[in-house]
């Protein structure tokens, strides 16, 4: 199961060149075609749980080079990610699929915008709850810390001193779960997946009353 699609990218990231890539473009379909139906089982299975989803994202290979180092023409990883429907509701899910465990799934909040990121900000100054969400026994054994950019001092406004200062600090709130060639390769992984994100929903479902609520807890949309 799901062979192709690392046989080819195994292939791709030691060939990576458009002459290549040309010449190898038949692998290329049938490796996609083998992911997209993954990513298309994990959506569908995702569905019954959560029937609040935008569409499906799937992305492309082709890499945009324009202002990268990197000028290799194709990323070596297939990918997907699928958003809450806005405004009522926030959030994403990711699954990146890339060969020698390197796949993982992110949750989360990749790029809050100027507002979001205050108003989260502003959340973790007045209460712990985003804490112990983050400290429960699943969300911890299932994606250990939370991850995400942050400055490195603190935000204009804030304590340096404040006893959450380490996620006040943060500019993206993300979790991570690591998953093996393995995993992927096994019949049922799109439920495995969905069982992942499942495992985040009251991180994400506390964001999203953050962003939708005021200091005051009233609701603004």
């Amino acid at each position: 199961m799901n062979t192709k699609i690392f046989t080819f990218l195994k292939k791709l990231k030691a060939n990576n060149n458009r002459e290549w890539f040309l010449e190898n473009k038949e692998l290329f379909e049938t490796a996609k075609a083998e992911a997209n139906q993954l990513f298309e089982e994990v959506y569908k299975e995702f569905q019954r749980i959560d029937s609040n989803l935008e569409p499906l994202k799937i992305y492309r290979i082709y890499r945009d080079v324009r202002f990268s180092p990197d000028k290799t023409p194709y990323k070596a990883h297939f990918s997907m990610s699928v958003g809450r429907v806005k405004p009522d509701l926030r959030g994403g899910y990711y699954l990146h699929i890339e060969p020698n465990n390197q796949s993982f799934i992110g949750v989360g909040f990749f790029g809050p915008n100027k507002e979001d990121l205050l108003r989260i900000r502003k959340e973790i100054e007045l209460d712990n709850e985003l804490e112990i969400i983050l400290n429960a026994k699943e969300i911890k054994e299932v994606f250990g810390e939370l991850e995400g950019e942050e400055v490195k001092t603190a935000p204009k406004g804030f304590d340096k001193n404040h006893e959450r200062i380490h996620l006040i600090k943060k500019k993206q709130f993300l979790l991570t779960h690591s998953l093996t060639d393995e995993e992927i390769s096994q019949k049922d992984f799109h439920k495995k997946a969905v069982a992942i994100f499942k495992a985040a929903q009251p991180f994400v479902d506390y964001m999203t009353d953050v962003l939708l609520s005021d200091l005051n807890g009233e609701r603004m949309v």
